[in-house]
């Protein structure tokens, strides 16, 4: 406990990160993953960690070295008036729609945690509150440095009770091991699609770019970035993975719904299992509300060249929105599932077009000197962009 608590005090802006993409969705995909195909789809959460590792440590280099985000870069590369307009509409409607959706399903995972804690039949509009008003006042008051701390109890609390189940559930060695080597069981392949979405999500390049330089200032610091990214990202792949051990260890149990998921966690712990999965989907759902609508008042706040003090009024009327939108989303009776389906036809649609933009600025000279890719950081991006833009044709149903 104490040697995880040293290596994330040492961390920077890459928890956010983890925080971002360990949601309800991720909680929910994953254990249906592993309740589904029991480990066979391990190998699936590696590739898509080492996935995330390579576009999010571009996008903290980009950050470090330019001193401005994913979406400013956009915008000082991209002259032609009527390609920016196509290109400022197409990424700004799909993150406000994504994360429009995805708040709402992360707000809607946290109402499922507090059900579980508190046992109460509070309507939801009313339970919700105990969401939106904590996370408005951390997005309205709130420093950098205040929410990372937050993010680092959280997401260690959380690394801790999948953890703890994912060893309670004593695993099969050899089988485990199998997990690991590519292979697609019949009807899996939209799991896989839904492992690696829930993992690689378009706005965390964003955001990361965006914050980066709230810890780290200098191009000498660059290899303090490369390890908190790869440090950040790697623990969230962890949790990912030990939540798909935990649905492997019940696997054949039919789960038709996310307020059954805590069935694993019931059938290991007893009543008290209820409670551990209610808390570990609360901090998902809590720490992705507050990354979700950051996200999107940073990718217009680089689109649109708003300064962060003489505009901040309109950065906050836009993550207001997203927060406001998608409380009301889950309030009015739309189920988590649906809502995030949504997000995630949204990130299917964006992903490969914000790699594409991701890998090409970082390869100017103009913007980022002699940080540009080396051959084998291109090699694996377009590799890396090759499988987003065939995730994103399955999830528009071209392919």
């Amino acid at each position: 406990m104490v040697k995880i608590l040293n290596i994330l005090k040492n961390t920077g802006p890459g928890i956010l990160i983890t925080a971002a993409f360990i949601g309800p969705g991720t909680v929910t995909v994953c254990l249906l993953a592993g309740n589904n195909f029991g480990f066979a789809l391990l190998w699936t959460m590696l590739f898509a960690t080492v996935t995330t590792i390579i576009l999010q440590e571009m996008s903290a280099r980009l950050g470090l070295v330019t001193g401005a985000g994913l979406s400013h870069a956009i915008r000082q590369s991209v002259h032609l008036s009527i390609i920016r307009y196509f290109v400022f509409a197409l990424i700004f409607t799909g993150i406000l729609l994504g994360n429009a959706a995805y708040e709402a399903g992360n707000i809607s995972g946290t109402l499922i945690g507090i059900r579980m804690l508190a046992g109460t039949d509070t309507p939801s509009y009313m339970l919700n509150l105990l969401v939106y008003v904590p996370a408005f006042i951390l997005l309205y008051f709130g420093t950098f440095q205040s929410i990372e701390r937050f993010f680092i109890v959280l997401v260690v609390l959380m690394s801790l009770a999948f953890l703890a189940t994912a060893i309670m559930s004593a695993p099969d060695f050899l089988p485990f091991l199998q997990g690991f080597k590519p292979s697609l069981p019949p009807e899996s392949l939209l799991t896989v699609v839904g492992l690696i979405g829930t993992t690689v999500v378009p706005y965390n390049l964003f955001l990361h770019a965006d914050i980066i330089r709230q810890k780290w200032q200098n191009v000498n610091d660059l290899p303090f970035v490369k390890k908190d990214t790869i440090i950040a990202v790697t623990i969230g792949g962890l949790i990912s993975g030990c939540i798909i051990i935990t649905g492997a260890s019940f696997a054949g149990t039919a789960i038709k719904g996310i307020s059954e998921l805590s069935v694993p966690f019931t059938q290991m712990y007893g009543s008290a299992g209820k409670y551990l999965f209610g808390f570990g989907i609360f901090a998902a759902g809590f720490t992705s509300t507050i990354t979700a609508p950051l996200a999107a008042s940073l990718v217009a706040k680089g689109l649109f060249g708003w300064d962060s003090e003489l505009d901040k009024n309109k950065i906050r009327i836009v993550w207001i929105i997203i927060l406001t939108t998608g409380y009301i989303l889950a309030s009015v009776g739309y189920k988590p599932i649906e809502i995030i389906r949504i997000a995630q036809f949204a990130n299917g649609l964006l992903l490969p077009l914000i790699a594409a933009f991701l890998i090409w600025v970082v390869n100017k000279k103009d913007i980022m000197g002699q940080f540009v890719n080396s051959t084998l950081q291109n090699i694996l991006a377009v590799f890396v962009l090759i499988v987003t833009l065939i995730l994103g044709m399955k999830g528009l149903g071209l392919i």
